[in-house]
């Protein structure tokens, strides 16, 4: 399942992934909702708090997401992924390389500085 995390900062569209995340996921919640926060600031910063392991996500989930990805390319500014998975951090780094905008990992302790940064893109002086 997917939620919206309603603490976000208003020009952020910040999600919490837990258990099993299938396609409608996507098709009634975060597509909508990404879709009111780009008519409303004209670009993208999201924010996906991974509490949940990799294979809960079913395929049409991650077909939808991609496709969430074209449709929107041009719009992305800052996307944060937050999760304690190696994998997931070192692929959001590298696919920053590949995509417009700003992708960058966080650990699961580091969520509020991960929506500081998706916010205005500076971090929290620690």
């Amino acid at each position: 399942m997917i939620t919206i995390l309603n603490d976000a900062p208003e020009n952020v569209a910040a999600f919490n992934a837990t258990g099993e995340i299938t396609r409608e996921d996507f098709e009634n919640l975060v597509i909508p909702h990404v879709k009111s926060k780009v008519e409303q600031f004209d670009e993208l910063n999201y924010l996906l708090y991974l509490n949940t392991d990799l294979d809960n996500f079913t395929m049409g989930a991650w077909l939808q997401d991609a496709l969430l990805g074209i449709k929107n390319i041009t719009k992305w500014n800052r996307v944060a992924i937050v999760t304690d998975k190696d994998g997931v951090q070192n692929f959001t780094d590298i696919f920053s390389v590949l995509m417009p905008g700003e992708f960058k990992s966080f650990p699961k302790e580091n969520l509020y500085n991960a929506l500081y940064w998706c916010q205005n893109g500076n971090e929290v002086q620690q």
